[in-house]
């Protein structure tokens, strides 16, 4: 078996983590690359070395080419893995690798060129009859002419893109423009390449890939399916294999297919081919992505067949392990992907500092992330967490395992999409599966009711009573606390304490290791069993329950139950108002002044001092985590003032423009 000695991971976070432990596996030793902002990242301690490229900007560290290159010359690599995104199917990257003499572990540059850009692409599959929905590309006045001869909706997409990045739905002229022009910058910021092109959109569909795989040795295979319709903003968040779509004739056509364009373009690593499906099992081509895939680990989990082990293998110049006939589905496995956003602002990014983090653990639970405790998520990068991937006997089985691992698992401090992916799992269309790539779209307004229904229906003093234990018995890190400065002499004590929107007084009296807490004249009886680091089991009234609890820096409280998040604090003790920017984090509509509410770049700016809006105008565009973020005006005004200019990085909460 042919091995590299070195390789050089040119990516971050978890798929860079990923790609070492598969290489550690072979005994290859690994280097890791990383921004200054980055320095004690988790892939940067994993790799065997590691070199900073720069500060914060894409260009200057993982997309430019020449650094990465000198730094694999000076550590004496023998390979790059390029991981997915950044320079991951840029034909340039593998020329450099060639010219250094450095294997570049992916496919050659002829199938990058014409299957890593979409037109190519679609140009290349329509040669060889696989059939495909109607499409144009060029420049932003000629899509709006060539817009003419298609119906709406009509969908808008980077041609050198990838991972839903740069895509966009318009249903008519007035927004086609302003998406055009939005498409074009968001894929020359995150890919280098603003060509755009624009198809008709399939309404109901269904997002399947086939992953496939080829070596230097003409041999291809396909690993079967991964349904990945329930997607957000264009971009995926739960995948599954085997989809539970297909009907076997159809997997088989599709597997076909897939290898079938494969073997056409030589394909020689790890590939995946993107299919629209509509109601009647129809599909289309969509688009390949020359290169590992996000969702990958759901088909590892079901085919036992470890990708990225395999990709090095076939890069060093091994064949195939395995044939098609070898490879079945075993049992099914769900990913959900842990994004730090906002369901209820959009989805909107929401980087920023943790207070609590811990993973579930168990059989058939794997999860792939970039860090292993609380962090801070900077804006600069993709706002995903991890990856949380689940193995069961069947679909019901893995359903239901995912809802209590997303349960378990606990991040605190900033927004995160965990309870909205406990409730789309329990959803009925989701346990039916009669959904389609708009379910998030379409069920919006449900999806944020069911939500709030949860918390709702969670009796309010389990989290309450638990953050009450939790302050009271960390003394020493509230030195504003009204009762370290008296003593806990007393034999009933009052609290004044806002829970979520709520003003709630409880009184408490400690008896030995039990405190009987007394809200509206009712009477709770609760202990403390069992407390460490924020983990907190406790009876009330001898039922048992556990809960997670963190403060931070404002001195306000997290308290995680259930699948659900819940924030208080005491009124006995001051809160850090310059601190804390409000548990929302987006103008109110009432409000003069328009906030960013994430840290970001200003990419543009639509309105001038003097200058009359309408409620609903996008004043400001903000990029923040690679994705634009439009700011809208919350009602009609005339702006007095606008205290940002193009380019200028803003942190969360600044008053970005003033309206009289």
């Amino acid at each position: 078996m042919k091995l590299f000695n070195k390789i050089l991971v040119a990516n971050r976070g978890e798929i860079a983590i990923r790609i070492i432990r598969s290489a550690k596996a072979l005994g290859i030793k690994t280097v890791s690359i990383y921004s200054e902002i980055e320095a004690d990242a988790l892939h940067v301690k994993s790799g065997d070395e590691s070199y900073c490229l720069g500060k914060v900007e894409l260009s200057d560290t993982y997309l430019n080419i020449n650094k990465i290159i000198d730094v694999a010359i000076k550590a004496q690599c023998d390979a790059i893995h390029p991981g997915y995104g950044f320079l991951a199917e840029n034909p340039l990257f593998v020329k450099a690798c060639d010219d250094a003499g450095i294997t570049f572990i992916g496919p050659h540059t002829h199938a990058m060129k014409v299957m890593g850009n979409k037109i190519e692409a679609r140009d290349f599959a329509k040669k060889i009859n696989i059939p495909m929905t109607e499409g144009v590309t060029g420049d932003v006045e000629t899509l709006l002419k060539a817009s003419k001869t298609l119906s709406y909706p009509l969908l808008i997409k980077a041609a050198a893109g990838g991972g839903g990045k740069g895509m966009r739905i318009v249903f008519n002229d007035k927004e086609l423009q302003e998406s055009l022009e939005s498409t074009s910058r968001e894929a020359k910021s995150y890919f280098g390449d603003g060509t755009i092109y624009i198809e008709k959109f399939i309404e109901e569909p269904r997002h399947i890939e086939i992953q496939i795989i080829g070596d230097n040795h003409g041999n291809i295979v396909h690993l079967f399916e991964r349904e990945c319709t329930i997607q957000r903003r264009y971009q995926k968040i739960i995948e599954e294999s085997p989809s539970p779509t297909l009907t076997d004739e159809v997997r088989l056509k599709m597997g076909e297919t897939a290898v079938k364009i494969g073997k056409a373009i030589q394909y020689n690593n790890a590939g995946t081919i993107e299919f629209l499906v509509d109601k009647n099992l129809n599909f289309y081509f969509l688009e390949m992505n020359t290169r590992i895939q996000v969702e990958h680990p759901v088909t590892e989990m079901v085919t036992g067949i470890d990708i990225v082990k395999e990709q090095i293998l076939i890069a060093a110049g091994n064949p195939l392990s395995f044939k098609q006939e070898d490879i079945k589905q075993n049992g099914h496995s769900i990913e959900c992907r842990v994004y730090a956003e906002d369901p209820e602002n959009n989805f909107m990014p929401s980087p920023g500092k943790m207070t609590y983090y811990r993973e579930p653990v168990g059989e058939g639970i794997r999860i792939d992330t970039g860090i292993e405790k609380a962090s801070t998520i900077e804006s600069f990068f993709d706002p995903m967490i991890s990856k949380l991937i689940i193995w069961g006997a069947d679909r019901e089985n893995a359903r239901k395992k995912m809802i209590l691992a997303l349960k378990d698992y606990i991040v605190q401090g900033i927004k995160t999409n965990i309870p909205y992916l406990i409730n789309l799992m329990q959803h009925d269309s989701y346990i039916k599966n009669s959904i389609s790539t708009k379910f998030c779209e379409e069920h919006k307004d449900q999806m944020l009711s069911l939500c709030e229904e949860s918390k709702k229906k969670t009796p309010f003093h389990i989290p309450l009573f638990s953050y009450l234990i939790y302050s009271l018995s960390e003394k020493q890190i509230l030195p504003q606390n009204t009762w370290t400065e008296i003593g806990y002499w007393r034999d009933l004590m009052k609290f004044d304490v806002q829970f979520e929107d709520e003003e709630i007084t409880v009184y408490l009296t400690k008896k030995n290791q039990h405190f009987v807490f007394e809200i509206a004249d009712v009477f709770y009886d609760v202990q403390a069993i069992h407390w460490i680091e924020g983990k907190i089991d406790l009876t009330i009234d001898n039922d048992s329950y556990t809960t997670f609890v963190s403060i931070d820096s404002s001195r306000r409280a997290h308290i995680s139950f259930d699948g659900n998040i819940f924030n208080s604090f005491r009124k006995d003790i001051l809160i850090k108002e310059d601190v804390y920017s409000g548990f929302g984090g987006h103008s109110a509509e009432d409000s003069n002044i328009i906030c960013s509410p994430m840290p970001g770049k200003v990419i543009k700016i639509n309105v001038t001092e003097n200058e009359e809006v309408k409620k609903g105008d996008v004043l400001v565009v903000v990029e923040s985590m690679k994705m634009e973020n439009n700011i809208i005006a919350p009602k009609d005004g005339i702006v007095q003032k606008v205290n940002v200019h193009q380019n200028d990085m803003v942190e969360s909460s600044l008053a970005l423009i003033i309206l009289e």
